[in-house]
């Protein structure tokens, strides 16, 4: 019993042309026999890789025992959106790394697991709004992704009621307009951000902090403020003819396609279709614009400036994009935007590159062939080379930033006494675990400030 029950998939020649959810996840029996591969270590090591710190033996027990709402509740005392987690949090290079399994085989899928159990909660509407007293304290969060949900969820359990402000005309952030459908359907996010209203957060659309609303007028009428507003604002190549028609940031095809359907024929913004779509960038962002793309379409191909080996998504994104057709331009680094008389996208001139020795990321580095050059056809680029935080919520404000326009932070309390801030908005592009243990330990901060005044 020490080989890791895999979760099916839909076929590959059906979901290139749909954005249903390609993992279809466990059913019960597969659920109880992947369980059963947990040794229930007395010293769990996997605990250790968790950043929100659930007590991963313990669920697991309880699936095994078939208690999946004792199994639920265990869970969310570390943990406001299992079921985004299950599907999104690369629990290879976290919980799953750390297991006593993986030493001589395969680690236990928790990833997985956590899915099936929060799907359970959600199928069987189980309940989940369980909150002290409200003690009279208030507190807004600035932006409703990962970050910000996590933090309301934890203020809340604690009776301290919560206000989300978010900019956009739905609630999620990066979970809603980031990342496709069919890795993680939009109605989880509205199962999970439901939950949290049901528990008394009061969410507020359409609201610009920074221009709607003043930081500081959210300090004075606050006991507390969290910013966690991530980072949205795209990094660009500063190539030749990078503002050509055809070339887009990964952020704007993915908003576009999750946050306004464009992909719909009948869409207000629709997305112009070409033929030949390049991804520029190697990350889960590039393969999530690449996907996309192909669904709508495209001939797609992701081009990247180092190796298979080097690529920093997800292996599984990796292993579902090549299953879907995307096709791989590796060791290439862009140098050009190539254009029509039009100022249209015809292709994109790159440099060859080779691997050198492994640099300060830990991967190996890359250098440019003396005079080695090569044109790619195509008609629209999509550049998916990370992002920055947009600063419109801390301008004309008091809060610190550095160079790069991050929040500077001690242990996620701002310059501001009253003013915290987690999250890529602190930290710069980063996963949505990541996201959520930021939001945890700023909770735990802001309730032990309110408590103590």
């Amino acid at each position: 019993m020490n080989e890791k029950v895999i979760m099916r998939n839909l076929d590959p020649n059906e979901r290139s042309h749909t954005f249903e959810e390609v993992a279809l996840g466990y059913n019960d029996e597969e659920a109880l026999k992947e369980a059963n591969r947990c040794l229930q270590c007395v010293n769990p090591r996997c605990m250790k890789g968790c950043p929100v710190n659930i007590e991963i033996p313990k669920f697991i027990k309880a699936i095994k025992e078939k208690n999946l709402e004792e199994a639920y509740n265990i869970i969310l005392n570390s943990s406001s959106l299992p079921a985004i987690c299950g599907r999104v949090c690369p629990q290879e290079k976290q919980c799953e790394s750390m297991c006593v399994k993986g030493l001589k085989g395969d680690a236990i899928a928790i990833g997985s697991l956590e899915r099936y159990v929060a799907d359970y909660a959600r199928e069987h509407k189980l309940n989940k709004t369980n909150r002290k007293p409200k003690i009279g304290k208030k507190v807004a969060i600035v932006g409703s992704g990962p970050s910000g949900l996590t933090c309301a969820g934890q203020l809340l359990k604690e009776g301290i009621d919560v206000t989300i402000y978010e900019s956009l005309h739905k609630a999620g952030g990066v979970l809603t307009y980031g990342i496709p459908e069919f890795r993680l359907p939009k109605k989880i996010v509205e199962s999970e951000i439901d939950n949290l209203k049901a528990m008394g957060a009061r969410i507020l659309l359409n609201v610009v902090i920074g221009k709607t609303i003043t930081l500081k007028e959210l300090e004075d009428t606050y006991d507390a403020v969290y910013i966690a507003t991530g980072a949205g604002l795209p990094k660009f190549l500063n190539i030749p003819n990078e503002n050509a028609n055809g070339v887009f940031s990964a952020n704007e095809i993915l908003t576009r396609i999750n946050l306004m359907s464009s992909f719909k024929e009948d869409a207000k913004t629709p997305i112009k279709k070409g033929n030949k779509a390049l991804v520029i960038g190697g990350g889960n962002v590039a393969m999530d614009a690449a996907r996309s793309l192909k669904r709508i379409g495209y001939d797609v191909t992701i081009t990247y400036r180092r190796t298979m080996e080097e690529l920093p998504a997800r292996k599984m994104e990796i292993e579902h994009a090549i299953e879907e057709g995307i096709k791989f331009n590796l060791l290439k680094n862009p140098k050009e935007v190539l254009i029509d008389e039009n100022y249209n996208v015809k292709g994109l001139k790159v440099a060859l590159m080779e691997l050198t020795d492994i640099d300060e990321s830990g991967r190996r580095g890359v250098k440019e062939l003396p005079n080695e050059y090569e044109e790619i056809p195509c008609d629209t680029i999509v550049v998916a080379l990370g992002t920055m935080p947009n600063p419109i919520a801390t301008e004309n404000s008091d809060i610190k930033t550095d160079s790069k326009g991050l929040i500077i932070t001690d242990g996620s309390l701002t310059n501001n006494s009253r003013v915290y801030a987690g999250g890529d908005a602190v930290t710069g592009s980063a996963t949505v675990i990541l996201a959520m243990e930021a939001g945890c330990e700023a909770a735990s901060k802001i309730i032990s400030s309110i408590k103590e005044h």
